[in-house]
């Protein structure tokens, strides 16, 4: 239902009018000095990392009333609320939808917003992650977190198979799929133990992009039929295959204790899987009863590979107070504002006994340099030392998914394209031919360019 909901709402915006953002008229004063009263959407369920921030970007803005609802990002009332005028004036939303907002000219550019407030965004944030938020030449919006994949290892049930962390090496298929073999384990035809959870088809994404594919090219236009993205999802494909089917492991994957302290690792539910920085904090949690490690995502040359996904702020059309908008985001995601994060969690950490400090990943490589050194020392656990190291190494090397008028549909057919493959409904050929057709027309819908 959330596919259908998302797409039904970004129809509805291309119904609404709007244009295109560069020719829309912006009246903002980015360079003023903020007052009045700030309304934000989007800052839902804060833990320490976002309530330390939210204070000090509140203790920046003095004689600015600060107005918050808590409610998650819903498409449909943005839809809405863009069509009655009625969006408050900073957006927290999945950096997906941005292409598809700029586009339709329902947000403002904030070049200025950066340029008066002298930050630069490619200095500030890392390449890939501003590229997220970079449509048309322009940037629309303030990003915050980065989030790359790599792979986690139950070290405990690698080495009572004598399988070597080595043997994860995803430009090695044929290596890759033997160790699967070795490692999986079943029982009455239906799995116990994964040999690896690649996490499709939600993230499809890097293994298309470390394949050599893309999901859409400079134009914002999807590419799914592109060929090397079909091999990478045959190659999909043979992992399920090998391990009882997609139809099986999805079954096998919902039935996961995935933030208690039965998860995964902690059940042997799992040898390796492709997962985002995020979780090694929530296996922190059950440290004694895991033997974990990490190793990079390695595209088809061999190379450490990753993708950016995360978040960010915008300020839409018609915000009525664009200037404090502005500086709250950017005080929110300054490093100072990462920095009193990493003191807020540091502290909490050391309250509760046998907690890890697994570092913070913020989408600015200075500031997560500057958490990294000042909070996150050893563990005194190899492994999740290992694995921390591994996340900040890869993060240099990520890569963006690309952004689009139709960003959020695209991957809404992307999703689709690739479950059809995995459960054989369709050969992947087939699959990623028919997603790109139907991609193809949102795009041209929301476009209005026809791509004959």
């Amino acid at each position: 239902m959330l596919a259908l909901t998302v797409a039904a709402s970004i129809t509805a915006l291309t119904a609404c009018g709007g244009g295109s953002g560069n020719n829309t008229a912006q009246n903002a004063d980015f360079g003023s000095e903020p007052t009045g009263t700030l309304k934000i959407w989007g800052f839902n369920n804060a833990d320490d990392v976002g309530t330390s921030r939210l204070d000090y970007a509140a203790e920046q803005l003095e004689g600015v009333d600060i107005e918050q609802d808590n409610g998650s990002f819903d498409a449909q009332k943005f839809t809405a609320l863009a069509a009655s005028n009625g969006l408050p004036d900073a957006v927290q939303m999945d950096r997906n939808f941005v292409g598809t907002y700029a586009a339709k000219g329902l947000l403002m550019s904030l070049d200025e917003c950066y340029s008066e407030n002298d930050v630069d965004p490619d200095e500030a944030y890392y390449p890939q992650v501003i590229d997220d938020v970079t449509y048309d030449g322009k940037v629309y919006a303030v990003p915050q977190f980065y989030q790359p994949p790599a792979i986690m290892l139950n070290m405990r049930v690698l080495n009572a198979a004598g399988v070597s962390p080595d043997a994860f090496d995803t430009s090695n298929r044929e290596g890759l799929l033997a160790a699967i073999q070795t490692l999986y384990k079943e029982s009455g035809g239906n799995p116990t133990t994964l040999g690896f959870d690649p996490r499709v088809p939600g993230q499809a994404g890097i293994w298309l992009l470390g394949n050599g594919g893309q999901i859409m090219d400079e134009d914002g236009k999807p590419t799914l039929d592109d060929p090397a993205n079909i091999d990478a999802v045959e190659f999909m494909k043979q992992m399920m295959d090998a391990q009882g089917g997609y139809a099986k492991i999805k079954s096998f994957i919902d039935s996961f204790d995935m933030f208690g302290d039965n998860n995964q690792f902690v059940a042997d539910q799992v040898a390796a899987e492709l997962i985002e920085q995020w979780y090694v904090n929530v296996v922190a949690t059950t440290a004694p009863n895991v033997e974990i490690s990490a190793v990079p995502f390695r595209d088809k040359d061999g190379n450490p590979f990753t993708v950016a996904s995360g978040t960010a702020f915008v300020i839409p059309k018609g915000a009525k107070n664009p200037a404090a908008a502005c500086a709250w985001a950017l005080n929110l995601t300054s490093t100072d504002g990462w920095m009193a994060a990493g003191e807020a969690r540091a502290a909490n950490i050391e309250k509760e006994e046998g907690r890890l400090n697994t570092g913070l990943f913020t989408g600015s490589p200075e500031a997560d340099q500057m958490i990294r050194e000042e909070f996150v020392g050893s563990t005194g656990i190899p492994g999740f030392d290992e694995a921390i190291n591994t996340y900040y190494e890869v993060a240099s090397e990520g890569k963006s998914f690309g952004i689009s008028a139709a960003g959020q549909e695209i991957q809404t057919e992307l999703q689709n394209a690739i479950t059809a493959a995995l459960l054989g409904e369709k050969s992947p050929e087939e699959a990623m031919a028919d997603g790109q057709a139907a991609a193809l027309r949102a795009w041209e819908t929301t476009t209005g360019e026809n791509s004959e």
